[in-house]
């Protein structure tokens, strides 16, 4: 199994958030969540959000567009406290989040913490609205974390919205190309920054694309007439002459679009981390077994989490990639799969897809 690299997560605590009473999961270089709806994966992937929310110093905007007692879990009258701990090795960053009277959260305490031979806990800050991690604590705990921390080393992606007023069938800034968004709405932009910087991986994003939609011929990318500091995403078919928008690819096509420019891009371009909420909608299964490829063949350098709900998704990963997602009334369970446990199902030749509709591995509603 690769070993992780110094930048991406080695291991999450959280404690009082949403569905998650209490977790701590240790992470590999691919990192997948099965579990029925409401179990708790989306809550999951979105304490990443949080965590990005909070290093940006957006936490009271999330409380307030959120509302606080949907953060506590089972509200704010059973939990007092929402504890997080991320882990870098042997590193960590920290908080504990209390509400106040007035429906904001403060910090009881934000720290960075070293596990090694000794523990140690080094005191950031309290009382305080919005982090202050980077006033950091003056010593070499925080010259290895904060590091981290400044560079966003891990994003969540969500590209389920693909309706008439998507944001990335819209015009936007051919600028804003720095990094492709959390929600693709520029696409445009950033593939127009690959074709023009980064050939190769263009390239090889165009030629996936054609693996799924062997109709596509190639992006047509250039700024909107009439005003060349916007841009909207274009492309043309193989034997026409016309040239089509983005509403005019399928959802699924435009989500495969949204997921190979993702997993494709220059690794230089790409967090240590991506996080990814069901890749799988309204994919054809063999794009799903494509989108496995690209990200087995990503994890020799990068950090994958996905959850999902597909069970052809599920038949492409190892059983050290599973992390198995249940709910009872004590909140959200989380679980990695163990070889030994369903040592003789695999003798049998079985899926881990099929073990996971038979309830074998757990992870699917009760009937």
């Amino acid at each position: 199994m690769p070993r992780l690299s110094r930048g991406q997560l080695s291991k999450i605590r959280i404690r009082g958030f949403k569905s998650i009473k209490e977790c701590e999961i240790k992470f590999n270089k691919i990192n997948v969540l099965i579990g029925s709806n409401g179990a708790g994966k989306s809550n999951f992937i979105s304490a990443f959000s949080l965590l990005q929310n909070i290093l940006i110093k957006n936490l009271q905007l999330t409380v307030a567009q959120s509302g606080i007692n949907s953060l506590f879990f089972n509200g704010r009258k059973i939990t007092e406290e929402i504890e997080f701990e991320v882990f870098f090795g042997n590193n960590s960053y920290g908080f504990t989040l209390v509400p106040t009277e007035d429906n904001r959260l403060i910090f009881k305490k934000e720290y960075f913490g070293y596990y090694g031979n000794y523990n140690y806990e080094s005191f950031v800050s309290s009382g305080h609205s919005e982090s202050r991690w980077e006033t950091g604590t003056g010593n070499k705990i925080q010259d290895y974390v904060a590091p981290i921390l400044d560079k966003q080393n891990w994003r969540v992606y969500h590209f389920h919205d693909t309706g008439k007023s998507a944001k990335v069938k819209q015009e936007h800034n051919i600028s804003n190309n720095k990094v492709l968004l959390y929600d693709a709405s520029n696409l445009g932009a950033f593939l127009y920054r690959l074709r023009n910087h980064y050939k190769n991986s263009y390239d090889e994003i165009v030629k996936t694309i054609r693996l799924i939609a062997p109709y596509f011929d190639n992006f047509e990318l250039e700024p909107n007439e009439g005003n060349n500091e916007l841009i909207i995403l274009r492309w043309r078919q193989k034997g026409c002459e016309d040239i089509f928008n983005a509403s005019q690819l399928s959802d699924g096509t435009l989500r495969f679009v949204c997921l190979a420019t993702l997993l494709l891009q220059p690794h230089e371009l790409q967090p240590e981390t991506i996080i990814v909420d069901e890749p799988e909608l309204g994919l054809h299964p063999y794009a799903i077994t494509i989108f496995s490829e690209m990200v087995r063949q990503l994890s020799d350098e990068k950090q994958i989490i996905i959850s999902t709900q597909s069970v052809e998704l599920l038949n492409e990963f190892d059983i050290e990639d599973i992390i198995v997602v249940d709910r009872d009334e004590s909140g959200s369970i989380f679980k990695r799969l163990s070889e030994e446990e369903l040592k003789e199902w695999l003798e049998y030749d079985y899926a881990l897809g099929d073990l996971w509709k038979k309830n074998v591995l757990g992870g699917r509603l009760s009937k």
